[in-house]
């Protein structure tokens, strides 16, 4: 079994070598990591060759600045040779069991269809206190494994995952794609199966750096602050979810039963449809949000189109 980890980093001097100790601590050791390095200007690259010379499992690519989707879309196609790849962030710090729980579980799944597999995280401060045992519990009261909950809002967080390389083969480019998780997780839960193993595997390390992190109260109370444009990026993200279902549809349209497609398409449709329409669709296909507020939210604006600029 070849397994390939796959890391994007930039400028990512503070915690780099830290988060490859942690794999290097592993207790499964029969991994390939391959970092492709997104133009960093620090001495990200520097630090890494130095892991580089130590462990021939370790391989640096050194790239052009392309954004973190792209960067790990490259990392995917240009290394597309492994039976399961892991998503690894350049700042977190992976648990010891992490690889060997993931690939544990493989074996309960048909891994001749596309499969993510993903777990929950502990949130760590920089220095790895933990804040938070539970960021699944946390954020989202329940993990997404169907299509239907993964559709509107994500609860994959990518440096938890890991897909077969039949998932791999589907990723052709990055058009229309929120985030490579999230994209993922979609096309797991359409064509084949989104699995999620509820224990922790690794230290989510909260800093200001941060690409994307966990929903902090000083985050909540900044979109309060927003007042009304918090509708205009609600919208915003409403939108970019349906383009990405859109996609979805089209591209993979003739391989995907007749229920999920009416539910991608329903979806990425809905805000152009009549009021009634709308109505109707929600009820039908229960499009949704993981939490009470953002559930009346999402279903309230998709109703009235209230402040729609689409």
């Amino acid at each position: 079994m070849r397994v390939n980890i796959l890391m994007s980093t930039y400028n990512g001097e503070k915690f780099v070598a830290d988060q490859i100790e942690s794999i290097q601590k592993q207790t499964y050791t029969d991994w390939n990591l391959i970092i492709r390095d997104d133009g960093s200007s620090d001495r990200t690259c520097e630090i890494v060759d130095d892991f580089v010379s130590k462990d021939n499992r370790i391989k640096l690519i050194r790239a052009e600045n392309v954004g973190v989707i792209k960067s790990f879309h490259e990392l995917v196609t240009d290394n597309n040779n492994a039976d399961f790849y892991f998503f690894a962030d350049q700042d977190d710090y992976w648990l010891p069991e992490k690889l060997s729980v993931m690939l544990e579980e493989t074996k309960k799944h048909d891994n001749s269809k596309p499969v993510m597999y993903y777990t929950d995280l502990k949130v760590a401060d920089k220095q790895l206190s933990i804040i938070n045992d539970s960021m699944i519990k946390s954020q989202s009261n329940h993990a997404n494994t169907q299509l239907v909950q993964e559709l509107t809002e994500n609860t994959v967080t990518g440096c938890t995952s890991m897909i077969n390389q039949k998932l791999a083969s589907l990723w052709k480019d990055t058009t229309n794609v929120i985030m490579h998780d999230w994209y993922l997780a979609l096309l797991a839960t359409a064509l084949g199966e989104l699995v999620y193993i509820n224990k922790p595997t690794i230290l989510y390390r909260q800093h200001e750096n941060n690409v994307l992190g966990a929903r902090t109260l000083d985050k909540r109370f900044k979109l309060l602050r927003e007042g009304f444009k918090i509708f205009d990026r609600y919208w915003d993200l409403i939108h970019k979810t349906q383009e990405q279902a859109d996609r979805i549809g089209k591209e993979f349209g003739s391989q995907i039963g007749i229920e999920k497609y009416e539910l991608l398409i329903n979806f990425a449709n809905l805000s152009e449809k009549k009021f009634s329409e709308r109505v109707k669709a929600l009820v039908k296909y229960k499009y949704s949000k993981n939490k009470f507020l953002h559930i009346f939210v999402f279903r309230a604006l998709l109703i009235t189109n209230f402040r729609n600029s689409k």
